[in-house]
């Protein structure tokens, strides 16, 4: 028997695949709401058919929110952006459209909402990421009091953009940047755990109008994770230190090119190698505040290890992929 429906905007992305596969093993009926729904055509393989429904949504039109909305009982929005390019910024991404599904779920009488922001969101960040996301936060918290905020930190898994663009560049580069000195701690969770703590809120009371910060079971520097992908993709690269001074221009100069110049801001050209938002990420750590809730709080106890996780996709970067022999130390 179902629990009922839950619409997951963004859920044709990383983390959204993972959710709609969890949330119907616990027994709900997913409906993934995207803007390009031929992006999402395999995330009905994550359930029975019948249990996972796809429609096409835009966080700017309200009339397609509200499509998305029909017959839901619980909202999840997943919606979010890496890096600014066309149209496609942070204030319209994380906090503009965050209010907008948040006011037509208040709308139509949903309270159970769940806004996975990220860890470091803060209105006196000078990142425009964090600033955009804290204020989406805020937006949504302002339409439905009772929605709960998850904030992880950086999510690790097969289709990550964390591990598996440090891995590329390692391949490529005798170089590693080791911005600030590499100093910067994480605590990456894996996305599994974190689709499980998406779950949990949809079906907990206790969970609503409360924040949890999701990290998983290990602390790293920045230097630390570039020795784990080294030595898993087995090769042998010197770091080095670059000054926040130096970096952040050189980011904020990338990130405008990006964003306003074509071809790069017609999505042609992949991603910048780096932005100043970003840049401005990395001056804090993005680990678990003392004191908060986290992801124990919402019952998931059994976290998976970057060790465990990582080596299983990052293999294709060896020299000889999964035939490639260890070299001796």
């Amino acid at each position: 028997m179902s629990k009922g429906l839950v619409t997951v905007f963004g859920g044709s992305g990383f983390i959204g695949r993972y959710t709609a596969r969890t949330l119907v093993e616990q027994g709900w009926r997913v409906r993934v709401a995207c803007r390009r729904v031929h992006t999402a055509i395999d995330v009905r393989l994550a359930g029975p058919p019948g249990w996972v429904d796809i429609v096409q949504a835009n966080v700017r039109d309200r009339a397609s929110i509200d499509r998305a909305l029909d017959g839901a009982d619980a909202v999840v929005n997943l919606v979010g952006i890496l890096f600014e390019s066309g149209k496609q910024t942070f204030q319209g991404a994380h906090a503009d459209g965050a209010a907008l599904i948040a006011e037509a779920a208040a709308a139509k009488g949903i309270t159970r909402f769940i806004q996975v922001s990220a860890i470091g969101a803060s209105a006196a960040s000078k990142s425009p990421y964090a600033k955009s996301k804290a204020a989406g936060e805020a937006a949504v918290r302002k339409a439905i009091p009772t929605a709960t905020i998850l904030r992880p930190s950086i999510v690790f898994g097969p289709e990550d953009d964390f591990f598996n663009r440090f891995a590329a560049m390692a391949r490529s580069a005798l170089l590693l940047p080791a911005i600030g000195g590499g100093k910067t701690r994480f605590q990456p969770v894996y996305a599994g755990n974190v689709a499980e703590a998406i779950t949990a809120a949809a079906g907990s009371e206790a969970a609503e109008g409360k924040t949890y910060e999701l990290g998983g079971p290990a602390v790293y520097t920045f230097n630390e994770l570039f020795d784990v992908i080294l030595k898993i993709i087995d090769e042998k690269r010197f770091k080095i230190g670059l000054p926040f001074f130096i970096v952040r221009p050189l980011g904020y100069i990338a990130g405008a090119v990006w964003r306003y110049l074509p071809p790069f801001s017609w999505g042609m050209l992949g991603r910048p190698p780096l932005t100043g938002s970003q840049v401005e990420l990395l001056k804090d750590d993005n680990v678990v505040a003392e004191g908060a809730l986290t992801l124990a709080d919402l019952g998931v106890t059994t976290l998976e290890s970057v060790e465990a996780i990582v080596p299983r996709y990052l293999w294709r970067f060896r020299t000889y992929g999964e035939f490639h022999k260890p070299s001796e130390a």
